[in-house]
Protein backbone atom coordinates (compact mmCIF):
# COMPACT_ATOMS: atom_id res chain seq x y z
CA UNK A 1 0.00 0.00 0.00
CA UNK A 2 1.41 3.38 -0.99
CA UNK A 3 1.69 5.81 1.87
CA UNK A 4 1.83 9.59 1.60
CA UNK A 5 2.92 11.74 4.54
CA UNK A 6 2.28 15.46 4.07
CA UNK A 7 2.56 18.58 6.15
CA UNK A 8 4.26 21.94 6.54
CA UNK A 9 7.91 22.47 7.44
CA UNK A 10 8.98 25.69 9.14
CA UNK A 11 12.31 27.05 7.93
CA UNK A 12 13.92 29.45 10.39
CA UNK A 13 14.75 33.01 9.42
CA UNK A 14 18.21 33.81 8.09
CA UNK A 15 20.05 37.04 7.38
CA UNK A 16 18.59 37.09 3.86
CA UNK A 17 14.98 35.94 4.45
CA UNK A 18 12.31 35.60 7.09
CA UNK A 19 10.87 32.31 8.40
CA UNK A 20 9.06 30.20 5.80
CA UNK A 21 6.31 27.62 5.94
CA UNK A 22 6.89 25.01 3.23
CA UNK A 23 4.17 22.64 2.02
CA UNK A 24 5.65 19.17 1.42
CA UNK A 25 4.66 15.54 0.90
CA UNK A 26 6.51 12.24 1.08
CA UNK A 27 5.47 9.63 -1.50
CA UNK A 28 5.91 5.93 -0.73
CA UNK A 29 6.74 7.08 2.77
CA UNK A 30 6.91 3.49 4.00
CA UNK A 31 10.03 2.84 1.89
CA UNK A 32 12.37 4.31 4.49
CA UNK A 33 15.48 2.61 3.07
CA UNK A 34 14.83 3.51 -0.58
CA UNK A 35 16.68 6.32 -2.36
CA UNK A 36 14.87 9.65 -2.46
CA UNK A 37 13.58 11.24 -5.67
CA UNK A 38 13.20 14.96 -4.96
CA UNK A 39 10.96 16.89 -7.36
CA UNK A 40 11.40 20.60 -8.17
CA UNK A 41 8.41 22.15 -9.92
CA UNK A 42 8.20 24.67 -12.76
CA UNK A 43 7.85 28.45 -12.50
CA UNK A 44 4.07 28.29 -12.04
CA UNK A 45 4.00 24.90 -10.34
CA UNK A 46 3.22 23.45 -6.92
CA UNK A 47 2.69 20.06 -5.33
CA UNK A 48 -0.84 19.90 -6.73
CA UNK A 49 0.18 20.88 -10.25
CA UNK A 50 2.43 17.82 -10.54
CA UNK A 51 -0.75 15.71 -10.29
CA UNK A 52 0.18 12.02 -10.16
CA UNK A 53 3.37 12.01 -12.23
CA UNK A 54 5.84 11.98 -9.28
CA UNK A 55 3.97 9.04 -7.75
CA UNK A 56 4.03 7.13 -11.04
CA UNK A 57 7.74 7.73 -11.51
CA UNK A 58 8.61 6.81 -7.92
CA UNK A 59 6.69 3.56 -8.31
CA UNK A 60 8.57 2.78 -11.51
CA UNK A 61 11.95 3.60 -9.94
CA UNK A 62 11.21 1.92 -6.60
CA UNK A 63 12.03 5.16 -4.78
CA UNK A 64 10.61 7.30 -2.02
CA UNK A 65 9.53 10.72 -3.31
CA UNK A 66 9.71 14.20 -1.82
CA UNK A 67 7.64 16.96 -3.40
CA UNK A 68 7.22 20.48 -2.08
CA UNK A 69 5.91 23.89 -3.09
CA UNK A 70 8.59 26.55 -3.12
CA UNK A 71 7.97 29.81 -1.22
CA UNK A 72 5.40 31.85 -3.12
CA UNK A 73 3.65 28.76 -4.51
CA UNK A 74 0.96 26.29 -3.54
CA UNK A 75 0.22 26.48 0.18
CA UNK A 76 3.72 27.60 1.14
CA UNK A 77 4.42 31.10 2.47
CA UNK A 78 3.22 33.55 -0.21
CA UNK A 79 5.45 36.18 -1.72
CA UNK A 80 4.62 39.60 -0.25
CA UNK A 81 3.00 41.53 -3.08
CA UNK A 82 5.48 44.37 -2.64
CA UNK A 83 8.46 42.02 -3.04
CA UNK A 84 10.05 41.52 -6.45
CA UNK A 85 12.20 38.46 -6.92
CA UNK A 86 15.70 39.32 -8.06
CA UNK A 87 17.55 37.66 -10.95
CA UNK A 88 19.29 35.31 -8.49
CA UNK A 89 16.01 33.91 -7.12
CA UNK A 90 16.76 30.40 -8.43
CA UNK A 91 20.24 30.50 -6.87
CA UNK A 92 18.60 31.34 -3.53
CA UNK A 93 16.31 28.34 -3.84
CA UNK A 94 19.16 25.97 -4.69
CA UNK A 95 21.75 27.16 -2.20
CA UNK A 96 19.60 28.30 0.73
CA UNK A 97 15.98 27.14 0.78
CA UNK A 98 16.38 23.55 -0.46
CA UNK A 99 19.27 22.65 1.89
CA UNK A 100 17.36 24.25 4.79
CA UNK A 101 14.28 22.19 3.97
CA UNK A 102 16.31 18.98 3.87
CA UNK A 103 17.77 19.88 7.27
CA UNK A 104 14.33 20.45 8.80
CA UNK A 105 13.03 17.17 7.32
CA UNK A 106 16.03 15.32 8.80
CA UNK A 107 17.39 14.18 5.43
CA UNK A 108 20.94 13.46 6.55
CA UNK A 109 24.15 13.35 4.53
CA UNK A 110 23.88 9.61 3.88
CA UNK A 111 20.37 10.00 2.46
CA UNK A 112 21.37 13.03 0.38
CA UNK A 113 24.24 11.12 -1.17
CA UNK A 114 21.67 8.63 -2.58
CA UNK A 115 19.15 11.31 -3.58
CA UNK A 116 18.08 12.03 -7.15
CA UNK A 117 16.97 15.59 -7.92
CA UNK A 118 14.37 15.86 -10.68
CA UNK A 119 13.46 19.35 -11.86
CA UNK A 120 11.22 20.82 -14.54
CA UNK A 121 11.75 24.25 -16.19
CA UNK A 122 12.71 26.68 -13.38
CA UNK A 123 12.96 23.58 -11.20
CA UNK A 124 15.42 22.11 -13.70
CA UNK A 125 17.58 25.22 -13.42
CA UNK A 126 17.43 24.97 -9.63
CA UNK A 127 18.41 21.29 -9.86
CA UNK A 128 21.45 22.21 -11.95
CA UNK A 129 22.45 24.92 -9.47
CA UNK A 130 22.04 22.51 -6.54
CA UNK A 131 24.12 19.85 -8.29
CA UNK A 132 26.84 22.42 -8.99
CA UNK A 133 26.84 23.86 -5.45
CA UNK A 134 26.69 20.50 -3.64
CA UNK A 135 28.42 18.03 -5.97
CA UNK A 136 28.70 15.33 -3.28
CA UNK A 137 25.18 15.80 -1.89
CA UNK A 138 23.24 13.79 -4.45
CA UNK A 139 23.37 10.62 -6.53
CA UNK A 140 22.27 12.25 -9.75
CA UNK A 141 20.09 14.86 -11.41
CA UNK A 142 17.40 14.81 -14.09
CA UNK A 143 16.52 18.17 -15.62
CA UNK A 144 13.49 18.53 -17.88
CA UNK A 145 13.19 21.64 -20.10
CA UNK A 146 15.76 23.53 -18.00
CA UNK A 147 16.82 27.13 -18.62
CA UNK A 148 20.54 27.92 -18.52
CA UNK A 149 20.36 31.40 -20.07
CA UNK A 150 17.70 33.78 -21.38
CA UNK A 151 16.31 33.30 -24.88
CA UNK A 152 13.94 35.58 -26.75
CA UNK A 153 11.52 32.68 -27.23
CA UNK A 154 11.29 32.36 -23.44
CA UNK A 155 10.49 36.03 -22.96
CA UNK A 156 7.91 35.96 -25.75
CA UNK A 157 6.26 32.93 -24.20
CA UNK A 158 6.12 34.56 -20.76
CA UNK A 159 4.75 37.82 -22.18
CA UNK A 160 1.97 35.86 -23.89
CA UNK A 161 1.26 33.93 -20.70
CA UNK A 162 1.02 37.21 -18.76
CA UNK A 163 -1.46 38.51 -21.33
CA UNK A 164 -3.49 35.30 -21.02
CA UNK A 165 -3.40 35.61 -17.23
CA UNK A 166 -4.95 39.06 -17.43
CA UNK A 167 -7.45 38.46 -20.25
CA UNK A 168 -8.50 34.79 -20.12
CA UNK A 169 -9.52 32.18 -17.56
CA UNK A 170 -5.89 31.26 -16.89
CA UNK A 171 -5.87 33.04 -13.52
CA UNK A 172 -8.94 31.10 -12.40
CA UNK A 173 -7.42 27.80 -13.50
CA UNK A 174 -4.15 28.47 -11.69
CA UNK A 175 -5.96 29.57 -8.53
CA UNK A 176 -6.88 25.93 -7.91
CA UNK A 177 -3.22 25.18 -7.28
CA UNK A 178 -2.09 28.21 -5.26
CA UNK A 179 -3.44 29.80 -2.09
CA UNK A 180 -2.26 33.17 -3.44
CA UNK A 181 -2.19 32.86 -7.22
CA UNK A 182 -0.91 36.40 -7.80
CA UNK A 183 2.03 35.64 -5.52
CA UNK A 184 3.03 32.74 -7.75
CA UNK A 185 2.31 34.31 -11.11
CA UNK A 186 3.82 37.75 -10.65
CA UNK A 187 6.78 36.48 -8.65
CA UNK A 188 7.75 34.36 -11.66
CA UNK A 189 6.72 36.58 -14.56
CA UNK A 190 8.00 39.86 -13.09
CA UNK A 191 11.39 38.27 -12.40
CA UNK A 192 11.76 36.95 -15.95
CA UNK A 193 10.51 40.13 -17.60
CA UNK A 194 12.69 42.40 -15.47
CA UNK A 195 15.30 44.02 -17.80
CA UNK A 196 17.95 43.07 -15.24
CA UNK A 197 17.18 39.40 -15.97
CA UNK A 198 18.29 39.62 -19.61
CA UNK A 199 21.88 38.76 -18.70
CA UNK A 200 20.94 35.92 -16.32
CA UNK A 201 22.94 32.76 -17.00
CA UNK A 202 24.02 29.69 -15.04
CA UNK A 203 26.36 28.41 -17.75
CA UNK A 204 29.48 29.23 -15.73
CA UNK A 205 28.19 27.10 -12.82
CA UNK A 206 27.62 23.96 -14.89
CA UNK A 207 31.21 22.60 -15.08
CA UNK A 208 31.12 22.04 -11.30
CA UNK A 209 28.54 19.28 -11.75
CA UNK A 210 30.08 15.88 -11.04
CA UNK A 211 27.04 13.63 -10.57
CA UNK A 212 25.27 11.72 -13.36
CA UNK A 213 23.11 14.17 -15.30
CA UNK A 214 20.22 13.54 -17.69
CA UNK A 215 18.79 16.52 -19.60
CA UNK A 216 15.48 16.17 -21.47
CA UNK A 217 13.58 18.56 -23.73
CA UNK A 218 10.79 18.44 -26.28
CA UNK A 219 11.34 19.65 -29.83
CA UNK A 220 8.11 21.68 -29.66
CA UNK A 221 8.96 23.57 -26.46
CA UNK A 222 7.57 27.11 -26.76
CA UNK A 223 9.66 28.39 -23.83
CA UNK A 224 13.11 27.36 -25.08
CA UNK A 225 15.18 25.74 -27.81
CA UNK A 226 17.58 22.83 -27.84
CA UNK A 227 20.40 25.34 -27.33
CA UNK A 228 19.95 24.77 -23.58
CA UNK A 229 20.61 21.04 -23.83
CA UNK A 230 23.50 21.57 -26.24
CA UNK A 231 25.03 24.10 -23.85
CA UNK A 232 24.70 21.64 -20.98
CA UNK A 233 26.44 18.97 -23.06
CA UNK A 234 29.39 21.25 -23.76
CA UNK A 235 29.75 22.31 -20.12
CA UNK A 236 29.11 18.85 -18.61
CA UNK A 237 30.60 16.32 -21.06
CA UNK A 238 29.29 13.31 -19.13
CA UNK A 239 25.67 14.54 -19.39
CA UNK A 240 23.22 12.42 -21.35
CA UNK A 241 20.66 14.17 -23.56
CA UNK A 242 17.18 13.06 -24.61
CA UNK A 243 15.33 15.12 -27.23
CA UNK A 244 11.67 14.15 -27.53
CA UNK A 245 9.66 14.50 -30.74
CA UNK A 246 6.06 15.76 -30.67
CA UNK A 247 6.61 17.14 -27.17
CA UNK A 248 6.27 20.64 -25.73
CA UNK A 249 7.50 22.31 -22.57
CA UNK A 250 6.04 19.70 -20.19
CA UNK A 251 7.23 16.21 -21.17
CA UNK A 252 5.69 14.70 -18.02
CA UNK A 253 2.31 15.68 -19.47
CA UNK A 254 3.04 15.55 -23.22
CA UNK A 255 5.10 12.34 -23.37
CA UNK A 256 5.08 10.69 -19.92
CA UNK A 257 5.79 7.16 -21.10
CA UNK A 258 8.84 8.22 -23.12
CA UNK A 259 10.07 10.47 -20.31
CA UNK A 260 9.64 7.81 -17.63
CA UNK A 261 11.39 5.22 -19.78
CA UNK A 262 14.34 7.56 -20.35
CA UNK A 263 14.65 8.39 -16.65
CA UNK A 264 14.29 4.73 -15.62
CA UNK A 265 16.99 3.61 -18.07
CA UNK A 266 19.34 6.40 -16.95
CA UNK A 267 18.88 5.85 -13.23
CA UNK A 268 19.31 2.08 -13.64
CA UNK A 269 22.75 2.70 -15.16
CA UNK A 270 23.92 4.59 -12.10
CA UNK A 271 22.04 3.41 -9.02
CA UNK A 272 23.75 1.13 -6.53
Amino acid sequence: MQKTASGFATLPATTTRGPLSIEYAWLNAERRDAPIALFLHEGLGSIAMWRDWPQQLCNQLGMRGLVYSRPGYGRSTPRPHTERWQPDYMHVQARDVLPALLDVLNVDAAQRSRMWVIGHSDGGSIALLYAAAFPLALAGAVVVAPHVFVEEISLQGIEQTRLDYRQTALRDRLSRYHADVDSAFYGWSDAWLNPAFLTWSIVDALPAIRCPLLAVQGHDDHYGTMAHLDTIARAVPHAQLVKLAACGHSPHRDAPLALNAAIDAFVTQHID
